[in-house]
């Protein structure tokens, strides 16, 4: 696995379902099928592999995260084969299901915003910035319709979804 040692900033949003003319605007390459599986780890650490599906091929990556704050953390990212990564499932953390959506790549400004859309929701999907200081500011995408802040809340972390689904009310 090639290893890529950074920080990663990044902030979380709850947004509205993105609206068809979201969608229509953003290109077939801009777009990927994602399937992410949390491995054992320690406390402290959580450690991804994640088989991505774009529009020229499947990749595969191993991801270990540390969190420093809620914004913050240290990210250690690499590609890996398909063979290493049926190997690392078998390390899977039992506690935890497969997190499955598609993700979204959408430019606005100097930033590319995710969107992550999960089957288990009709009417709301994450989207998430990432950025070069906790205070850098940025200007949300045309079109998206932002709920609530949710960086500091943990139920919407990937690893807690692969747990528990939040149902709150919007």
């Amino acid at each position: 696995m090639s290893s890529n040692n950074n920080l990663e900033i990044e902030r979380k949003f709850l947004i509205r379902y993105p609206s068809k003319e979201v969608f229509d605007a953003i290109p077939a390459c801009d777009r990927s099928a994602i399937v992410q599986t949390y491995l054992e780890s320690e406390p402290g650490v959580t450690r991804r592999v994640r088989m991505r599906r774009y529009c020229d091929g499947t990749k595969y990556y191993k991801t270990e995260k540390i969190r420093r704050t809620s914004l913050t953390c240290d990210e250690f990212e690499g590609k890996i084969s398909e063979k290493e990564y049926m190997e690392l499932l078998l390390t899977a953390d039992k506690s935890r299901r497969p997190v499955e959506k598609e993700r979204l790549l959408l430019k606005s400004g100097n930033h590319t915003f995710e969107i992550d859309i999960y089957p288990f929701w009709d009417d709301r999907a994450i989207m998430e910035v990432e950025l070069s200081s906790e205070e850098e500011t940025f200007t949300f995408p045309a079109g998206i319709e932002v709920i609530k802040e949710v960086s500091g809340d943990k139920r919407y972390k990937n690893a807690a979804l692969a747990k528990e689904i939040p149902n709150d009310e919007i």
